[in-house]
């Protein structure tokens, strides 16, 4: 019995510190921070060179400024209390889909055919691993 109580005790204090550790928010980055490293992680990846890393770090600061903006717009209409119209849903997907398009088309400029191919296997990896991500997090809250 005291095994027992003992091994209760220890499964309740470890889930609830589990527990504490998940709603902790940790500092962002800055987009200058995040830009840096995404540029680091695609040179290391796609072995740029110096012209493209130029050419990849101007564009995904470009990109960055518009995420940003686009976020504070949307936070901005959520502290209104607003919620976006289907029209306004519509045109931002298709805005950001036109953002997908103009960068793909540039990238395809910048890089190298091979260089190329690899980006967009990596791209194809990156949206498997959120959806897996998604699911495990759907599957969690049905529990």
């Amino acid at each position: 019995m005291k095994v027992f109580m003992l091994a209760l005790a220890m499964i309740i204090g470890l889930s609830a510190n589990a527990q504490g550790r998940r709603g902790e928010q940790r500092e962002r980055l800055s987009p200058e921070q995040r830009v840096e490293l995404q540029l680091k992680k695609m040179t290391l990846d796609l072995d740029l060179n110096e012209k493209q890393q130029a050419e990849v770090k101007k564009l995904l600061t470009e990109r960055s400024k518009k995420h940003e903006q686009a976020k504070a717009e949307i936070k901005e209409k959520k502290e209104e209390g607003t919620k976006p119209t289907a029209d306004e849903r519509f045109d931002m997907q298709s805005k950001k889909l036109d953002e997908e398009i103009a960068m793909q088309n540039e990238m395809k400029k910048i890089l190298t055919p091979e260089q190329y191919e690899k980006f967009k296997e990596m791209k194809e990896e990156r949206k498997e691993k959120i959806t897996k991500r998604a699911e495990k997090f759907k599957n969690r809250e049905r529990r």
